[in-house]
């Protein structure tokens, strides 16, 4: 089968790298990005994401080219560019719409193209394939073939990496489906699930996400009310869970390439056809505007210009990923309010904190703090002890701890210890 099939992952990211050293085991892969530093890295064998070891790249049969022509050879296109939002949040399809006219560009009969970047569902077959017509003047369902396979990668999680989870697939005939499932299931084992056409597999994706923005802005909402009559919502959480059919979701920042996004797709799509979407866009501006309440929360608690130490700025615990980090939304309130804020992160890059104008200090720093506050839940943190809690804090500090991990921590005297 390597012989027969020619695949080329374009855009190098969270989700491409890993699923093209994956691919490589079995196929003739190239992994392509136009972005020549990426290629420059990943052809030294560093990964800046973190997501794939040096040893892994370094075993890794991938290919890597910025270069257009080196695709023509392919006859299997797997596109895995990101798909943001505008300043509106309104969908902003350059990337994959780019991506239709460069593979168009070089497109030979017989090819398939995968997408695997969440949209909204019709992207794949009335915005890609039409683009992908106009460019190589071939004709779809007959010189070229579409498919649509969303990507199910969770930056940092080792658990669900893309050969140990179920595989959705899609594709405009029998035969493209045939395909697809010898590719992907040679990475996964056979974990295929076939979805009932394109449309169908574009609106899964798109809605598992946008549940769990729901979910957590239902948290995020009652959070405030509970603090309001001086309730633990974790204490609540912790009792509630003991019925079998509860969802346990927790408190906090929603931030990231998905979920914060993806939505905003839904939502489009709604307002398109004239249906209403008020629970999807109510449950993003809950999650949205969470960050300037547990500023002002916090602010009630210390009161005027405190020295304020933040621990963690990417979006989730145990990655350097800074995409659409609502921590920043934190910082900015409580400067906003009179404090001097300073940061921590243990994983984020520092020249990636740099272009957000912010600048990282280091834990052994010998700066004192009125206010330690714990954002995003690193494993390094969890670690963190009395001595440490004794050198950086000031005499009637307060800890707020937002993600509930020093509930057993023993803190110095006339230190008061929060949680939501």
């Amino acid at each position: 089968m390597r012989n027969n099939l020619n695949i080329s992952i374009f855009g190098l990211g969270y989700v491409g790298l890993p699923l093209a050293i994956k691919l490589s085991k079995y196929f003739n892969v190239l992994g392509f990005d136009k972005n020549k530093q990426r290629i420059r890295e990943l052809k030294n064998f560093f990964d800046k994401n973190n997501e794939i070891n040096s040893n892994s790249l370094k075993k890794s049969k991938l290919k890597y080219s910025s270069k257009l022509e080196d695709i023509k050879n392919s006859n299997i296109f797997i596109v895995t560019v990101p798909t943001p939002v505008t300043k509106s949040n309104q969908p902003d399809l350059k990337p994959i719409t780019n991506a239709c006219r460069d593979i168009g560009k070089n497109l030979t009969k017989g090819s398939i193209i995968v997408f695997e970047s969440t949209v909204y569902p019709g992207v794949t077959e009335e915005v890609c394939g039409p683009l992908i017509q106009k460019y190589s003047k071939l004709k779809p369902k007959k010189d070229f073939h579409l498919g649509y396979s969303p990507e199910r990668m969770n930056p940092g999680d080792k658990k669900h990496s893309v050969d140990k989870i179920t595989k959705v697939i899609s594709g405009d005939t029998n035969k493209t489906i045939s395909i697809l499932k010898k590719i992907y299931g040679k990475v996964n084992s056979g974990k295929i699930f076939v979805a009932q056409n394109i449309k169908t597999a574009e609106a899964a994706k798109v809605i598992e996400n946008t549940q769990r923005d729901i979910n957590v802005a239902f948290i995020n909402e009652i959070t405030k009310l509970f603090k309001k009559i001086n309730i633990n919502i974790y204490d609540v959480l912790k009792t509630a869970e003991t019925k079998w059919n509860f969802l346990n979701f927790k408190p906090g920042f929603v931030g990231g390439h998905c979920i914060g996004v993806d939505p905003y797709y839904l939502s489009f799509l709604a307002k398109k056809k004239k249906i209403g979407s008020n629970l999807i866009l109510s449950g993003r501006k809950i999650n949205n505007d969470f960050p300037k309440f547990l500023a002002q929360y916090i602010n009630n608690k210390i009161g005027k210009k405190k020295k304020i130490l933040i621990l963690g700025l990417t979006f989730k615990e145990n990655v350097n990923d800074l995409r659409n980090t609502k921590v920043v939304d934190l910082i900015k309130s409580l400067k906003n309010k009179g404090h001097k804020v300073f940061v921590n992160d243990t994983q984020a890059n520092i020249n990636e904190v740099k272009k957000m104008n912010l600048n990282l200090i280091s834990l052994s720093n010998k700066e004192k703090f009125d206010t330690l506050i714990l954002a995003v839940a690193h494993d390094e943190y969890k670690k963190l002890n009395y001595s440490f809690f004794e050198k950086k804090l000031n005499k009637n500090a307060k800890i707020f701890d937002l993600k509930a991990i020093w509930t057993n921590k023993r803190f110095p005297k006339k230190v008061t210890y929060i949680i939501l």
